[in-house]
């Protein structure tokens, strides 16, 4: 398909999926104007006087860092795989159950890590408060299940739903919980399966949810049970590797170029066990030592301190940055595959199905280019 076409379709679908999180997440909430329907809907029974200002204080830092930017492509994938399935439009309704939840996790992340700066500005918790930034985050996750009350569909599929999204946030701080604890033992070693399975869990975690709600919207409950194992498996897994790909990525970037709104280097202030110091600390075992000297200067010192830069001199020379960046685009290759071309699925392929296989290339994930989402 012509690349001009392509964006565009992009796009169109994106107004779509931003109008749909706009409405779910106002700027100025007015419980006695405009949006009462949407004051309803999120906290149903209120009693007392509700002032704009009291639900502004909670909603204000999470709308401030929504439209910093993202890319929003865990729903844009999960509405492309609803009408690849010939699903239309029907999986939009639930794009706030991926992108609020993405957005709370960043929120958290950052005060778990002690950064400074989230897209190019300062820090959620920076800029209103660590006690406001922490309720903030934790409404950003209640709030996404919000969209599944007026989801016009039968009970039973809201359940599903419900169960789905559940596990899925489960695995996520699971595989949050694993990271904190290597970041904060300088001296630990996962092994490489470990982090595998950490990056699954973290990133991949609601990639694989957009793919399978993709699915879950499209397919009539008659069908679904038939063929469901197996698009939830094929194309769960692909989105996956998405994800995973995107963090390996994201990690090479952080020690090279440096994020767009991060420092170079924050991941060695935080202590992160990236895939690039697994690597070298796997093949450089004896310098295993000298890499917990250096995260420690970098948590005591900031990204400035000298050790940063010799960290990542080293990790350069030694080409583990090149090799994790290998492993990322392999990764994201292989969902591309699947993305174009589910075998035994192409009776259900209509137009969407370019448009999925070339998303990746879209949302920039085969480059060292790609940005944090």
């Amino acid at each position: 398909m012509d690349k001009k076409y392509m964006d565009r379709e992009y796009t169109q679908r994106l107004e779509k999926i931003e109008a749909v999180l706009q409405a779910w997440l106002p700027e100025n909430p007015d419980p006695t104007g405009t949006e009462r329907q949407w004051t309803t809907q999120t906290f149903e029974y209120l009693d007392g006087a509700l002032t704009p200002a009291l639900v502004t204080a909670l909603t204000q830092p999470g709308w401030d860092l929504f439209h910093r930017g993202g890319k929003r492509w865990r729903p844009l994938l999960m509405t492309l795989v609803c009408e690849a399935l010939g699903g239309g439009d029907r999986a939009l309704p639930l794009t706030p159950l991926l992108e609020f939840p993405h957005t709370a996790s960043l929120i958290h992340d950052d005060i778990e890590d002690n950064a400074d700066e989230r897209r190019g500005e300062p820090a959620i918790h920076i800029r209103y408060g660590t006690d406001t930034a922490i309720n903030t985050g934790a409404f950003l996750y209640f709030l996404s299940l919000a969209c599944i009350g007026p989801w016009d569909v039968s009970a039973e599929r809201k359940n599903q739903v419900f169960k789905l999204w559940g596990a899925s946030m489960r695995r996520l701080h699971l595989g949050q919980a694993m990271d904190i604890g290597w970041h904060r033992d300088f001296s630990s070693l996962p092994s490489l399966e470990s982090y595998n399975l950490m990056c699954r869990l973290k990133t991949g975690s609601l990639a694989r949810l957009a793919a399978v709600l993709g699915v879950l919207t499209a397919l009539p409950a008659d069908i679904l049970p038939e063929h469901e194992a197996f698009l939830f498996n094929a194309l769960g897994k692909a989105a996956e590797n998405v994800g995973v790909g995107f963090q390996i990525l994201d990690d090479v970037k952080n020690l090279t170029t440096g994020n767009p709104g991060k420092k170079r280097g924050d991941d060695v202030v935080e202590g992160k066990k990236s895939l690039p110091v697994l690597l070298y600390l796997y093949r450089h075992a004896d310098h295993q030592e000298w890499v917990s000297r250096c995260f420690s200067a970098a948590r005591q010192g900031g990204s400035s301190v000298p050790e940063v830069e010799e960290l990542i001199r080293a990790l350069t020379a030694s080409g583990v940055l090149i090799e994790a960046a290998a492993q990322g685009r392999s990764l994201i290759q292989e969902a591309r595959e699947v993305f174009s071309d589910i075998p035994g699925a192409a009776q259900w392929f209509g137009g969407s199905r370019g448009l999925l296989g070339g998303l990746l290339d879209f949302i920039g994930g085969t480059s060292l280019n790609a940005q944090e989402g």
